[in-house]
């Protein structure tokens, strides 16, 4: 697909890079675990179930909700009574899978860690990410289920219903501090973290971040949901001066401005005073990028802000748009951690978004058409 990419001045991530010179190596040449995420696994289980199974549980044909103890018993039945499809989800683990779709060979150069419980989900998940070629070990306890995610389809609407149980429960201690983790970690040049994580485990986020920091690598954080930046903006604040490339929405966007007192609803007048917030590895200038469903994707990085048009896609085309999100971060960091320059990252971004939405769920074809 050819894209209507705008030829920016190729703008480089890193000033370093003018003695580094990583773009001769064409392209950089990738190891497994080059690209580490965190965050909450789920399994989601997808459907095509009735009006009356929608009823029965009080949902919205199109809505995104968390599980309440009336939703418990909905993940069994919708296995019984539907004829049910698996996919490794929740939002890091979605966008790690996508870039390794996207990168193709080798396999495993996206390292996933996260919660998952002693079960049955626990199982299926293990081989659905496996099936992925993503290098995922989770922390497994037994006392809390994996992590689900019900899709209920309804004609063109999709009912989310989460429910994280395990994905809440993981423990730096007991996982990241391991020896043979860390040493994945380590590995890694570009790291991702979607800010849902925020919520479970700020401790975590931060050793990844100033790990990354520290060794002059690449640390990406995205705001998620507008409710990240407003109840969990202390644990937010706490990791930014460690961001090195902030991902977000127009509606994050919006809130964060909001928080932030920006006094600004122009998306790229947040976007320029995000990239200017303190920052402690100032080798490296923060790049902001911000999606707008539609319309242009709005990146500010070195005082400077750029807009780079989407895809045109025919609404008719539209099957779901609830992974576009996940996709774009995963076709970003595909070209990322090959050090590409970023108009490349941001094609592979609209790319892989425009493939998804033409889906069912966060699902992709076999190979990539896309160069």
């Amino acid at each position: 697909m050819a894209s209507e990419e705008p030829k920016a001045k190729k703008q480089k991530l890193s000033e370093e890079e003018k003695t580094e010179s990583p773009t001769k190596k064409t392209p950089a040449k990738l190891s497994p675990n080059s690209l580490f995420g965190m965050g909450n696994p789920l399994l989601d289980i997808s459907a095509v179930v009735d009006k009356d199974f929608l009823d029965k549980y009080t949902l919205k044909s199109n809505d995104q909700i968390l599980a309440e103890d009336k939703h418990k018993a909905l993940f069994e039945e919708l296995v019984k009574k539907f004829k049910v499809e698996y996919h490794a989800g929740g939002a890091t683990q979605n966008s790690i899978k996508i870039a390794q779709w996207m990168i193709q060979e080798p396999h495993n150069v996206g390292t996933f860690f996260g919660c998952i419980g002693k079960d049955k989900f626990g199982t299926i998940l293990k081989q659905k990410a496996e099936e992925a070629h993503i290098d995922a070990h989770y922390y497994e306890q037994d006392e809390e289920p994996t992590g689900t995610c019900a899709a209920c389809i309804t004609g063109d609407n999709r009912s989310l219903v989460a429910n994280l149980a395990a994905a809440n429960c993981y423990k730096k201690d007991k996982h990241l501090d391991l020896e043979e983790n860390w040493k994945l970690v380590e590995k890694a040049k570009v790291y991702y973290i979607a800010g849902f994580f925020l919520t479970v485990s700020l401790e975590s986020i931060l050793k990844v971040a100033k790990h990354a920091s520290e060794n002059n690598k690449l640390f990406c954080l995205n705001l998620s949901a507008p409710f990240i930046c407003q109840f969990f903006k202390d644990n937010l604040m706490q990791v930014l001066p460690y961001v090195d490339v902030l991902f977000g929405n127009e509606t994050e966007a919006a809130a964060f401005a909001k928080e932030q007192d920006f006094e600004t609803k122009d998306i790229a007048e947040i976007a320029k005073k995000a990239q200017a917030l303190p920052k402690i590895n100032t080798k490296r200038h923060r790049m902001v990028v911000f999606t707008q469903g539609k319309d242009e994707t709005t990146v500010a990085l070195n005082d400077k802000v750029e807009t780079f048009p989407v895809l045109k896609i025919d609404p008719k085309d539209i099957v779901d748009t609830n992974g576009a999100g996940d996709a774009f971060v995963g076709g970003f960091l595909s070209e990322l951690v090959q050090e590409k320059p970023l108009e490349q990252c941001v094609k592979a971004a609209h790319y892989a978004a425009n493939v998804i939405i033409r889906r069912a769920g966060c699902t992709f074809p076999e190979k990539p058409d896309f160069n």
